[in-house]
């Protein structure tokens, strides 16, 4: 006889793992990496090794301290460490990178469980606390090489330039698009970005949706301010941080109305703070304070089960 076993669904299985998922987005994020290698120079690869090599070695030693199963094989701690070197410059000290690494992996992911039970984005507190911390390091903006010389060796973002309104120092759209500009070195080529966003989205890793509504809700908000809405886009860590950022499971509300509002609400806060503040920068900000109210948009948003009746008010 065959035994019978009742259990609630979902009865579906998919081969997809955490691994392979992991496994994707460091690819997705390979043509942003080779892009900062051609335009700031074999520096940008050691940023992105003291990094990934930092968060990597920290999920291993907390692990190990707090007696847990080791989890650096899921590749995590690696997408982790990528993610946080794209948001810094290249100049950036490396051991401030590495420390960087380590309170993103530690503080944010560790001390609350580890994988799937952080509630904000581990990489954009590591950058946001080197950011508090290191003001001046953090804001050393390089040239890409092609572009160095005698005299001129570091540049405002574009996002500075635009805040300033010196529309003349501000880049052409194609060399925004092609990342020839200064800024952190995974966030100035958007055509690389782009690529790693659309093989995500082919591969089903990410649904085109927070990214979207994301860069449009900037867009349109930054347009409405007077601001041109394609130097926005392209500028800064908008592309980054919607596609591999704002998508992040443990971070991002689980159905499509949660997301829709998280992703407005990420691309609100954005322009705000693009236009209001001294910031000339705001996404890092607008996606934590997203992360922070995602588990109020899940209870707002989470659907009915099928049958299921509202409860009877009791007569007083």
């Amino acid at each position: 006889m065959h035994q019978l076993i009742v259990s609630a669904g979902p009865h579906l299985h998919v081969a997809d793992s955490t691994r392979g998922i992991m496994l994707d987005v460091i690819l997705a994020l390979l043509p942003a990496g080779a892009a900062a290698v051609a335009l700031f120079g074999w520096r940008s690869l050691l940023v992105m090794a003291v990094c990934v090599a930092a968060a990597v070695l920290s999920e291993y030693i907390s692990r190990k301290i707090m007696r847990r199963d080791t989890t650096i094989g899921d590749l995590s701690a690696v997408v982790t460490g990528l993610l946080l070197a794209y948001n810094l410059p290249v100049t950036i000290p490396l051991w401030m990178a590495a420390l960087g690494s380590a309170i993103s992996i530690i503080v944010v992911k560790q001390l609350f469980g580890g994988l799937g039970q952080n509630f904000v984005n581990p990489a954009l507190i590591g950058r946001i606390v080197l950011m508090m911390s290191f003001t001046a390091a953090m804001s050393q903006w390089t040239l890409p090489l092609a572009q160095q010389t005698v005299d001129a060796v570091t540049s405002a973002t574009p996002l500075a330039i635009a805040k300033a309104g010196d529309s003349a120092q501000m880049p052409e759209l194609m060399e925004l698009f092609l990342g020839r500009h200064a800024g952190s070195l995974g966030e100035t080529c958007a055509l690389a970005l782009l690529l790693g966003g659309v093989y995500l989205c082919i591969r089903r890793v990410i649904t085109p949706l927070v990214p979207v509504v994301f860069v449009c809700t900037t867009g349109l908000l930054t347009f409405l301010a007077g601001y041109n809405p394609l130097e926005q886009i392209l500028s800064g860590g908008l592309l980054l941080g919607a596609i591999f950022m704002a998508t992040d499971y443990a971070t991002t509300p689980i159905n499509w109305k949660g997301k829709l509002i998280f992703a407005v609400g990420c691309g609100a806060i954005t322009a705000f703070i693009r236009i209001f503040s001294s910031l000339p920068e705001g996404v890092s900000f607008s996606i934590i304070i997203m992360n922070i109210v995602t588990p109020h948009i899940d209870r707002l948003t989470i659907g009915k089960p099928f049958g299921s009746r509202k409860p009877e008010r009791q007569a007083q």
